[in-house]
């Protein structure tokens, strides 16, 4: 072989020596990023070329599936109840994708998930067709409905109810909220345009904000069940009805500035069990301070703040800051400053102080099912923390079932063999508190064999109340006791 036919049989040995990386590196290499890329419509054809599995509460579905003929994606997700719904599941839209539940449980939904290849296999050699497979919540309808509407009545809110022994999530609701099924579909002219009229440039109630897990509000005097922990796990006080020595007056540390209360209340050298049932500022404000930052910090932690939750939807993580003075912390330790927190997370703190100073991590899937209804995986309670001993903790809620017997938290009594602990809050909102202030409450109930099967926080945005009727106790304390009922009689 001439010099110049070498050349170009070298030449074209290394063009197909590069076409076969090149075919190499997308099969191998880029096959999953080009699979999960957005503009990959084939995938999303496929996505919903048959019925997804379903979301599951109390053995009946929340979603389902639907033909549609309009397009080449041939089924689109439905919703039952979905507005009520939205907050657990998330939406699956043919045109803007899948959040939440629907998102992170796609592929045992769609049935693509690596645990049901055996099946799928079979199936392709049976000739059946493939099909999604479940999740099954840990979610109590009625007491999700109990939830929905008591907030629908107010106008915007969260409520989150949780089972302290083991950490599932009993209810998750969000208000406003929205409609999954309204964009399920690719239309330009119902689906596009229901989608646009929710997003918060055109909506500023924000509707498709899980007010639940992604809001963080001031907690106000909530937070006070915190404080109460931190003075009792360090020691500064050994039990609930021992006086603090708490003056009143009492001007916050390097400042010339008194902490008010709210009227006039019976705060002046008050125990923890009074300073509670009150809701004294300047006892909580002045154990805060004695404790200083990095206890009330670490107390804090212990019951999740300043971390992400993963239930397996992601929740905001709660603010305690560091690095504060002593009136700083103060005013934090009443839940002012810059303490914020979820829903999710003043749930937590009611469920550890029922669950006898054990914290639970919160999670909302029970199980996922193969198609055949065989479990794949199981969800085991795990525990979270340890914010109290045990000791501290039946100290604790003796004092916060004070609040509800005899003190600012009366509406949430069930009565029967039924006892509620809780603490009320009304937290500043707006610049200068400008603003009609948000209604808190935080609770759990026991049973008569000492068993607490929920607890439950509660937090009202209500912009048409009038500011002097807005309470912890008047607002949000109804709601969570008809969530607490609904949980309780559905055990029955």
């Amino acid at each position: 072989m001439n010099k110049p036919l070498r050349r170009i049989a070298l030449f074209c040995g290394l063009l197909v020596l590069a076409l076969l990386i090149r075919d190499n590196w997308l099969q191998y290499v880029q096959a999953d990023a080009l699979q999960k890329n957005e503009n990959n419509r084939r995938i999303s054809i496929e996505r919903y070329a048959q019925p997804r599995g379903d979301i599951i509460v109390d053995g009946k579905s929340i979603t389902g599936s639907k033909e549609t003929s309009s397009s080449d994606f041939k089924y689109k997700r439905t919703y039952k109840d979905g507005p009520m719904w939205a907050p657990v599941t998330g939406y699956a839209s043919q045109a803007f994708g899948a959040n939440q539940l629907e998102s992170i449980e796609d592929g045992v939904l769609t049935g693509n998930d690596d645990r049901l290849f055996f099946r799928n296999t079979l199936d392709m050699i049976t000739g059946k067709e493939k099909e999604g497979g479940n999740v099954v919540t840990t979610l109590n309808s009625a007491a999700q409905k109990a939830a929905y509407d008591g907030l629908k009545e107010r106008g915007k809110g969260a409520v989150v109810a949780l089972e302290p022994k083991t950490g599932k999530i009993l209810a998750l609701a969000s208000y406003p909220s929205y409609d999954p099924s309204s964009f399920a579909g690719n239309s330009t002219t119902t689906d596009t345009k229901a989608w646009q009229k929710l997003q918060k440039a055109n909506d500023p109630n924000d509707p498709m904000l899980n007010r639940a897990l992604r809001e963080v509000y001031p907690p106000g005097s909530t937070f006070k069940v915190v404080t109460a922990a931190a003075a009792l796990e360090n020691g500064l006080y050994d039990g609930a009805d021992v006086k603090t020595n708490s003056p009143l007056p009492w001007t916050m540390p390097g400042t010339t500035t008194e902490l008010k209360n709210e009227g006039n209340i019976p705060c002046k050298n008050a125990t923890l069990r009074v300073a509670l049932q009150y809701s004294c500022n300047t006892v909580f404000g002045k154990v805060g301070s004695d404790l200083g930052n990095d206890k009330m910090l670490a107390e804090a932690k212990k019951f999740g703040f300043t971390e992400e939750q993963f239930t397996p939807v992601r929740s905001s993580a709660s603010v305690f800051s560091e690095g504060m003075n002593q009136s700083q912390t103060a005013l934090s330790s009443i839940g002012q400053y810059n303490t914020a927190t979820t829903p999710l997370q003043m749930a937590m703190v009611a469920s550890a102080v029922a669950n006898d100073g054990t914290l639970m991590k919160p999670y909302m899937v029970d199980k996922l099912q193969a198609p055949s209804l065989d479990t794949i995986e199981q969800t085991e309670p795990e525990e979270l923390s340890q914010p109290l001993s045990s000791k501290n903790a039946q100290i604790l809620q003796s004092m916060m079932e004070t609040v509800v017997k005899d003190g600012t938290g009366k509406n949430a009594q069930i009565g029967g063999d039924v006892t509620v602990g809780g603490k009320t809050g009304t937290a500043q909102h707006g610049e200068n508190n400008s603003k009609n202030p948000y209604a808190w409450f935080i609770s759990y109930a026991k049973l008569s064999d000492g068993s607490a099967p929920v607890a439950v926080a509660v937090v009202v945005e209500d912009e048409n109340a009038v500011r002097d009727d807005i309470s912890g106790g008047g607002l949000a304390a109804p709601i969570a006791k008809s969530v607490m009922e609904a949980v309780i009689n559905s055990k029955k």
